[in-house]
């Protein structure tokens, strides 16, 4: 279950991470919208979101001290 997990917040980042580049690199795909600045800035919080998860799973496998 773990690794379906990471493979899908690997997934989200890369979505975002390919939207950001298209937002960033060719203007006829992002078109008529003001809120560039917002929309670009929901991505960055997907992709932290699903890097935060990522290395909660990380942390999560690594052997822990008995208490």
């Amino acid at each position: 279950m773990l690794d379906a997990l990471e493979d899908r917040y690997t997934a989200q980042i890369s979505e975002a991470d390919a939207t950001i580049k298209i937002y960033l690199e060719n203007s006829v795909g992002i078109g008529e919208h003001p809120q560039h600045i917002d929309e670009i800035d929901k991505l960055f919080q997907k992709i932290a979101d699903a890097q935060e998860k990522l290395q909660a799973i990380k942390d999560f496998r690594e052997p822990r001290d008995a208490l």
